[in-house]
């Protein structure tokens, strides 16, 4: 399953810079477990999948994964052995601009033990350092 934008109204954006600290989204809304990110970095729609994957697979399709986080900047490439100019490249691949402090994950409905596992699972799928987080203390 692509999880790309189903259209967009402008075709090839800049890039957006993912240092300093996420603005929104940096608090539990959803779930009881969240999977918050130290650092800035684009993910991929391929590695926010993976991660989604991993997590419902250890809990046995229990509980509920809620996913944060969409890949709505296209990032473009030009050919290889292109010469400059016309134009900017072809959309190449969607991500997701996440900043430090953004919860990029939540996990409802299942024990404390089998959320820290699964969202452990799905921090190795990501490109960056995540640390896992609780409703009730709002951090480890």
């Amino acid at each position: 399953m692509a999880l790309i934008p189903k259209r967009t109204k402008y075709r090839r954006p800049h890039r957006l810079r993912y240092d300093g600290e996420a603005r929104g989204n940096t608090e539990l809304h959803f779930g009881e477990y969240g999977l918050m990110a130290m650092e800035g970095a684009w993910i991929t729609q391929q590695q926010i999948e993976a991660a989604r994957v991993a997590m419902t697979r250890y809990m046995k399709r229990g509980g509920k994964v809620y996913r944060n986080i969409f890949p709505h900047l296209s990032l473009t490439k030009k050919p290889l052995e292109t010469r400059q100019g016309k134009g900017k490249g072809a959309p190449e691949n969607w991500v997701a601009v996440v900043k430090k402090g953004k919860i990029m994950f939540e996990i409802t409905g299942v024990t404390e033990d089998v959320a820290r596992e699964a969202l452990r699972l799905a921090m190795h799928k990501l490109p960056i350092k995540c640390k896992f987080v609780m409703k009730e203390s709002g951090e480890e």
